[in-house]
C-alpha cells in the first residue's frame, strides 16, 4: 500500500499522470541470498531486499535494517518514505533502503562482519557506483558502517561511520535531535509562543523507545526543560510523576528497561500511550498506535519518531479528537539532513563540528516545519497532509525538472 494518497493530495498538487504511476512503485528492486559459513559444519543463510523508491531528486538514500522480521513490502514501504522525506527537508538524496532477514543481535561480533562484507561483495555494483548509500538503522550501528567503508576505501559510499574515519560528529544523535527540535517547534505552536520562550519548560513528554532515537530524544527534550515521565522498551519501562533521571536510565539497554527501573513505577507500553502528557513521542517501531489506541491517547500532539507508527485508522482518530500529529517525514528526518553533510563533506573535504551538525539539523527543520504549518493552516487541513503535499510536489517539480514528464 503506499505511504501517500495521490487521491487525496490531488486537491493540493498537480500530479500528472505519468508521475503518478512512476512514484505508485518502485524504480528498482533487488531481492538475494546471502549465506556465511561460520565453522564446519553452521552456514548462516539470509535474504536481503534493496529497493530504490525514486531516483529524481538523487542516488538512494536509506539505512541497513537488520532484523529478522523484515519483508521486501516492509523495505519498499521504508524507501518510498525516505523519497519524500529527502524531498521534504530539500535534500538531494532519493529514497531507498535495504534489509537483512536475519537477527543480527544473536550474531558474534566476527559474524556480523563477516556477514556485511558478504553484503558488499553481493551488491557492490550498487555501492561502488554511488547508486545506494546506505546508513545505520534498526539492528545495525556504526561500526557495521566502518565495515561496509572498509570494503571500499572510499567516505562517501556510506554515512553514519565513527567520526575518525570520516563520519559526522552528531550523526549518531542526530535523529532524536531532530525529533527533540520538532517537539519544541509543535509545543510552541500549541502554546502560540515564540522559540525564544523555551516552549518545553515544564511539559510533560513520553517516549516510547529506548533505542537510539528514543533514548537520544528524551535526553535532548530533557536538556530543554521538559519533564520525561516515562520511557518504555518492547518489555515495558519507568514512570515518574515529577520526571525521570535520565542520566541514571542511560547505561541501560533496551532489552533490560522494563525489569531495572532504579525504584520507578512501572508502565506498560499501552499504558504509556493513555498517559496524559502534552507530547507523546512513539520512536520505536511502525503500526503502534491504531484506531483503538488512538482513542486513549490524552496527548495534546504525538511527534512521530519512528517510521510509521500511527496506522491509517489512528491517524483519522488522532485528527478528529484535534490531536497534532507532526509526522514522520518532518519529525525524525535529523538523521537524513546529517547524513547529507556527512556525504556532502566526503565529497569535498570540509569539515564539521558536532554544534554545525546540531545548527544544520535545526535550522533545515525549522523551515520544513514552518512550510507544513503555513500550508495545513492555509489549506485548512492536518499536518500530514501537509507534509505530504510539499514532499510530492518537490519530487514531481524535480520529474519536470528532469525531463521526465
Amino acid at each position: 500500500m503506499p505511504v501517500l494518497d495521490f487521491d487525496l493530495l490531488s486537491r493540493f498538487v498537480d500530479v500528472p499522470s505519468a508521475a503518478r504511476r512512476m512514484l505508485e512503485r518502485s524504480e528498482k528492486e533487488i531481492q538475494c541470498s546471502l549465506s556465511l559459513r561460520v565453522d564446519h559444519d553452521r552456514v548462516i543463510d539470509a535474504t536481503c531486499y534493496v529497493v530504490y523508491h525514486s531516483l529524481a531528486r538523487g542516488p538512494a538514500k536509506g539505512g541497513i535494517r537488520m532484523t529478522p522480521t523484515v519483508t521486501m513490502e516492509h523495505t519498499r514501504d521504508l524507501a518510498e518514505r525516505m523519497t519524500f522525506k529527502a524531498s521534504l527537508v530539500r535534500i538531494p538524496f532519493g529514497g531507498g533502503k535495504s534489509a537483512i532477514c536475519v537477527d543480527g543481535s544473536a550474531l558474534t561480533r566476527f559474524e556480523k562482519t563477516a556477514f556485511l562484507r558478504e553484503y558488499c561483495h553481493i551488491l557492490q555494483f550498487e555501492l561502488q557506483h554511488g547508486a545506494y548509500i546506505p546508513a545505520p538503522d534498526m539492528g545495525t550501528d556504526a561500526t557495521d558502517m566502518a565495515v561496509i567503508f572498509g570494503r571500499f576505501d572510499r567516505p562517501d559510499v556510506v554515512t553514519g561511520k565513527p567520526p575518525r574515519i570520516g563520519g559526522l560528529p552528531g550523526r549518531n544523535e542526530a535523529t532524536g535531535r531532530g525529533v527533540a527540535r520538532v517537539c519544541e517547534l509543535v509545543a510552541a505552536r500549541l502554546d502560540g509562543v515564540g522559540m525564544g520562550s523555551a516552549p518545553l519548560a515544564g511539559k510533560r513528554v513520553a517516549v516510547q523507545g529506548f533505542g537510539n532515537v528514543g533514548r537520544w530524544t528524551a535526553r535532548f527534550c530533557a536538556e530543554r526543560g521538559a519533564k520525561v515521565v516515562a520511557i518504555t522498551d518492547i518489555h515495558g519501562g519507568c514512570y515518574a510523576e515529577d520526571g525521570l533521571d535520565l542520566d541514571a536510565l542511560w547505561p541501560l539497554s533496551g532489552v533490560t528497561l522494563g525489569t531495572n527501573r532504579n525504584g520507578y513505577g512501572l508502565v506498560s507500553n499501552e499504558d504509556l500511550f493513555a498517559l496524559d502528557v502534552d507530547l507523546l513521542v512513539p520512536a520505536a517501531c511502525e503500526d503502534q498506535i491504531t484506531g483503538e489506541v488512538a482513542e486513549k491517547v490524552r496527548a495534546r500532539a504525538v511527534v512521530e519518531g519512528a517510521n510509521g507508527p500511527v496506522t491509517p485508522g489512528g491517524d483519522r482518530v488522532l485528527h478528529a479528537r484535534g490531536i497534532t500529529v507532526a509526522p514522520d517525514i518532518l519529525a525524525n528526518a535529523g538523521g537524513v539532513i546529517a547524513s547529507y553533510v556527512e556525504w556532502r563533506n566526503a565529497k569535498s573535504g570540509s569539515i564539521t563540528d558536532k554544534q554545525d551538525t546540531y545548527d544544520t539539523i535545526e535550522q533545515t527543520l525549522d523551515r520544513a516545519f514552518d512550510d507544513v504549518d503555513g500550508f495545513a493552516r492555509e489549506q485548512q487541513t492536518d499536518h500530514r497532509t501537509a507534509a505530504h503535499a510539499i514532499a510530492l510536489r518537490e519530487v514531481v517539480e524535480s520529474m519536470r525538472d528532469r525531463c521526465w514528464i
